[in-house]
């Protein structure tokens, strides 16, 4: 066995977790959390000692995500939940969104994202702010709706 694969080997047990093929959704889970960790900590920074490997890893997930046609949600909750999934984050996490009862009825589809939180989510998962505008009409209800049916019918 040359130098190389002997420093491989005796390396392997302790990265083959990261470095191998997802196969299950737990692999996956797990190869898409480190991936949350590694582009947290390299960003944008081509140069970073770990830039090679969360490009390996990326592609790990990416490949297992093409496999098992996995498509993010199209609507903004949906795109929110599966953002928090990706970046393993819970509602408390989400302070700029405000309490975590705002954001649980965000997360519910009782309250609809304003323009602040829309900015700060696009800037904090560096994603387009469509991702969390609606196109469909906002739901109707609530009192003020009721009284204005029965004055008009």
């Amino acid at each position: 066995m040359t130098k190389d694969l002997e420093r491989i080997a005796a390396i392997w047990p302790s990265v083959k977790d990261t470095l191998s093929t997802p196969h299950t959704e737990r692999d996956y889970r797990r190869a898409r959390g480190v991936l949350g960790l590694l582009t947290d900590e390299v960003g944008e920074d081509e140069q970073h000692a770990l830039a090679a490997l969360m490009e390996t890893v990326g592609n790990l997930v990416s490949a297992y995500e093409t496999e098992h046609d996995r498509e993010p949600p199209a609507g903004p909750i949906e795109g929110l939940r599966y953002l928090m999934e990706e970046h393993g984050l819970r509602q408390s996490d989400l302070r700029e969104l405000g309490t975590q009862g705002v954001v649980s009825e965000i997360l519910a589809g009782k309250r609809t994202l304003n323009l602040r939180q829309i900015r700060a989510l696009s800037a904090r998962f560096a994603v387009s702010p469509a991702v969390f505008i609606s196109t469909e009409q906002p739901r109707r209800g609530g009192r003020a709706d009721d009284r204005k049916r029965k004055r008009n019918g």
